[in-house]
């Protein structure tokens, strides 16, 4: 249960942006943005003597925040300088250093976690002082990007003796059937040892563990440095009691992060087991070592992590396996709270950010995936049915000899889009600049449009080189545009057509920073109709966390033809199931919260075949028609022979009790026609473009396109032809000014027809 008197800080960490979202005693809502490194760019506008400067903040901070902090130019190679003093009423700081600052980028390092930065600034704490009680909840891409950048710790895999190389072997599969040349990752572990022991596929044991040799081992190993360890043992998942034994002789030899397969990962198949095991075991020191580095500033006690799958547990209980789409779920879960809101029965989820698009469908709930990969690993965890491209804000755009292409190599944070000043590449960011798609006066940090238009010219340069084309400045970015676009198209057609549905019966609800600076091209190219920018559209994978739950999944795995299976057997393993998932919900909660049973989840499959469809459970009578009915949606012919369920699952979860976002974030919109302009690039050439400030549209305006909307966190680019509407709760619901023939969704959405204004409205 949330103590009243204490905040409630929402935090989601990418690749590029920490997002926060932050619920003060007295029910307001604080909003912060920070870079993921932990720093803070600026530029100082005026050096007034030796050891002051003024600064442009794009931030708000109190009295003294800064002190204790260090501050140096963002391009040199002068020594920083320890900030004494800051004046917030004229962004001045004072500071101790010898080093010689002119007008410029800087960058201010403060030596935090991002989301220790970002609780600061949303609760007005200065850096040097402790934060106030609060809650935590956190979503995170730590143990992500360590795992695609192979950073994790060493870790030792104990395998059962004859399989030593099963990682290394894999599955025999080639990612590209006509290469010459095969490039296999090196496995994760560090080290293999071998483990002379036997159970056989029923789960009897035949041959004990030779413990003493496992010692032996164990302790060579602790000796090098190793202290994270994998067990994966043939046929565990049925009997787990070697891996059990094996566990304690690890932790007696010195071991601190031990992963066994069967706990993490019951199911059948070694390599995906053991491949489960060894990523949790690499990359639990990393996640244990970041979540203890924000322990020190915050009481461990009130912090949740959110799962890959959508459900807050407990810090102490985390899986680093469980952790890796964290961030892409809390934005499906701030997607789904914001259609439920308004009674959207199905959408697809946009999220673009600075390092990749995430995309998801959902429709009254979501859809997992219990096996899916992160980079070179093949997870057996659930997780919610996300598809990931490389095409977000910080996506470098490049020529490979040919072609342009975007990605999938990303600018990140640091050195970030060459518009930050640091010296990064050409990036989608620095696109948008470039074409007028972004306002420099309402971004996050402070904009170097000259680095980017450099950055742009050498890019062309080489192009014109290789091609002999005359090839324009706005003809390169439009391309670049279109290539990031189709990328992200191309993964919405992933999660929707290529599972048979239409995305022409959904709405588009795009957010991130980026999200909806491509939403209306993106609708043109998958001809969906109607789009959903929510507010907070920039914050709302932090959001979503206000309605995430402590939620677990209970499974077994059961491998039984249905005719085998006796009479209320079905409804027996679920009940069991219930026990256990809700059991470890009430060891994840805090407090007499209520628990019920979410979901009941059937894998079934005909027998001999390898694909699932899962099924939802009502009654044990009803499994077989549901099977038939959704085997033909999904392969267009009725199912003939044996039905088997390969696995159950039970989702549990505490009842939605926390405040939500969408009551705290109501604010008094007044109407005010645009104070500006900005040149935009619409079909080849530059035109004016409005540029609406959000928070001053009212409810019910209508506004026609171009116009660019812009608030603190986010940027929304209507185009021509599309009209947008602000709801009271500040959501904009963008549908075309009128139907056409190209794009037949909008007649199937009366309730989202928005009327060409008669006269221009005063935004436009």
């Amino acid at each position: 249960m949330r103590d009243p008197s204490a905040w409630m800080l929402c935090i989601d960490t990418g690749g590029t942006f920490t997002d926060c979202l932050a619920l003060a005693p007295d029910g307001a809502l604080r909003r912060a943005k920070v870079l993921s490194t932990g720093g803070v760019r600026a530029r100082i506008s005026e050096v007034l003597s030796p050891r002051r400067l003024r600064l442009d903040l794009h931030l708000e901070a109190p009295e003294d925040f800064f002190a204790g902090a260090v501050i140096r130019l963002a391009t040199a190679s002068a020594a920083p300088a320890v900030i004494r003093r800051f004046q917030a009423r004229a962004s001045t700081i004072e500071h101790d250093g010898a080093a010689e600052f002119a007008p410029g980028l800087c960058e201010i390092e403060t030596g935090l976690e991002a989301p220790l930065l970002a609780a600061h600034l949303a609760t007005g704490t200065p850096l040097g002082a402790a934060l106030p009680p609060m809650s935590l909840r956190l979503a995170t891409t730590r143990g992500t990007n360590a795992l695609l950048e192979r950073r994790g710790a060493p870790a030792a895999l104990f395998i059962t003796t004859g399989f030593a190389d099963l990682l290394r072997i894999g599955t025999q599969q080639r990612p590209d059937l006509f290469a010459l040349d095969i490039i296999r990752p090196e496995p994760l572990a560090e080290a293999v040892v071998e483990v002379d022991e036997s159970i056989d596929a029923r789960g009897t044991v035949l041959r004990a563990p030779d413990l003493a040799s496992v010692r032996r081992d164990a302790a060579a190993l602790v000796e090098r440095g190793i202290i994270a360890a994998a067990i994966a043992l043939k046929h565990a998942y049925l009997n787990d009691a070697h891996e059990r034994l094996i566990e304690r002789v690890l932790r007696e030899a010195g071991f601190l992060h031990i992963t066994r397969s069967a706990e993490a990962a019951p199911l059948i198949r070694l390599l995906p087991r053991a491949e489960t095991a060894v990523v949790d075991a690499c990359l639990s020191p990393i996640i244990s070592a970041y979540l203890g580095r924000i322990a020190g500033r915050v009481d461990r006690e009130s912090t949740v992590v959110l799962t890959s799958a959508g459900g807050l547990t407990a810090a102490s209980r985390y899986r680093a396996c469980e952790s890796l789409l964290s961030g892409p779920a809390g934005g499906v879960a701030g997607a789904a709270a914001v259609a439920r809101s308004l009674g959207e029965p199905a959408i697809l989820s946009f999220d673009m950010g600075g390092t990749s698009t995430d995309v998801a469908r959902w429709a009254g709930d979501f859809a997992y995936q219990f096996e899916h990969r992160v980079g070179d690993a093949h997870l057996l965890a659930p997780a919610l049915a996300i598809e990931s491209v490389a095409a977000g804000g910080g996506s470098v755009c490049w020529f490979d000899g040919h072609r342009l292409r975007v990605g999938p190599q990303s600018a990140g944070a640091a050195p970030g889009p060459a518009c930050y000043g640091c010296g990064g590449p050409l990036t989608i960011t620095d696109v948008n600049l470039l074409l007028g798609r972004v306002d420099a006066a309402r971004f996050q940090a402070p904009l170097d449009r000259v680095a980017a238009e450099n950055r742009a010219a050498e890019l062309l340069d080489q192009v014109r080189r290789a091609t002999r084309e005359a090839l324009t400045t706005d003809q390169l970015l439009a391309g670049l545009l279109a290539i990031a676009n189709q990328h992200m198209a191309d993964a919405m057609a992933r999660i929707s057509l290529r599972r048979g549905f239409d995305p022409a019966e959904h709405a588009l609800l795009a957010f991130g920073g980026a999200g909806g600076q491509h939403a209306c091209a993106i609708a043109d190219l998958l001809g969906i109709g109607r789009i959903i920018l929510p507010s907070d559209a920039g914050l709302l994978s932090a959001a979503g966390l206000f309605d995430a739950r402590i939620e677990r999944f209970a499974q077994r795995q059961v491998l039984r033809p249905m005719d085998e299976m006796h009479g209320g057997e079905v409804a027996a393993i679920i009940a069991e199931l219930e026990r256990d998932a809700a059991a470890l919900v009430r060891a994840d909660g805090r407090g007499p919260e209520p628990i019920e049973i979410r979901r009941r989840l059937v894998e079934m499959r005909l027998l001999g075949q390898d694909s699932t469809l899962t099924i939802e459970y009502h009654d044990e009578a009803s499994l077989d028609q549901r099977f038939a009915e959704m085997y033909v949606n999904v392969f267009g012919c009725k199912p003939s022979g044996r039905i088997e369920i390969e696995s159950i699952r039970v989702i549990a979860s505490t009842i939605a009790s926390s405040p939500t976002m969408r009551s705290a974030s109501s604010r008094s919109r007044s109407c005010t026609a645009p104070s500006r302009t900005i040149e935009m690039q619409l079909g080849g050439t530059s035109a004016p473009t409005p540029v609406i400030d959000r928070e001053a549209l009212a409810s019910g305006e209508v506004t026609a396109g171009p116009a660019l909307i812009v608030d603190d966190h986010s940027t929304a680019v209507v185009e021509a032809g599309w009209t947008c509407r602000t709801t009271d709760t500040g959501h904009l619901l963008v549908g075309r000014a009128r139907a056409t023939r190209t794009h037949p969704a909008i007649r199937r959405a009366s309730s989202w027809a928005l009327p060409s204004p008669a006269a221009p409205s005063p935004a436009a």
